[in-house]
């Protein structure tokens, strides 16, 4: 009688598990890293964990960088001591503003979609990357792809 029970109680909560699947959750691909005054010149790291992003600003301006090797999609990292970016799954180079010039990266990583919301603050959309296909022209440049002037 133990078995029989026994057997019915795990069969039951086998059955109950099936309305509780296991789901991941993807990140936000929309979301607010702050006033262009956070951000210094150089390269940021802070939401390299959280977003898989870093936030770069040179003399032209802030844009964000999405943190995936174009080879096979791995996290570079960022070396300061170098000034790149190197990917630690094939070895590929970044420079600060993520053009590749070593390894096997067939192009420079993408950069996402950057606007200042009505408060001022930096909003970055994931959703809408803009790359640097070889071969063909830089959308780096368009608008969107860099805050300039902040």
């Amino acid at each position: 009688m133990a078995a029989v029970l026994g057997t019915l109680g795990v069969n039951l909560l086998m059955f109950l598990r099936f309305f509780f699947p296991r789901a991941l959750y993807e990140p936000k691909t929309k979301f607010l890293i702050g006033y262009p005054s956070d951000f210094g010149f150089g390269v940021d790291t802070k939401f390299q964990k959280d977003f898989r992003i870093w936030v770069v600003r040179n003399t032209e301006g802030i844009f964000v960088i999405s943190a995936i090797c174009t080879h096979l999609g791995c996290t570079p990292d960022w070396k300061p001591s170098e000034n790149k970016f190197k990917c630690p799954c094939h070895g590929s180079g970044y420079d600060p503003e993520g053009i590749n010039f070593e390894g096997p990266a067939p192009r420079p990583m993408d950069r996402a979609h950057v606007e200042l919301n009505p408060e001022g603050q930096i909003v970055v959309d994931l959703s809408h990357l803009y790359s640097w296909p070889k071969g063909d022209p830089s959308q780096f440049g368009d608008p969107g792809a860099i805050l300039r002037n902040v």
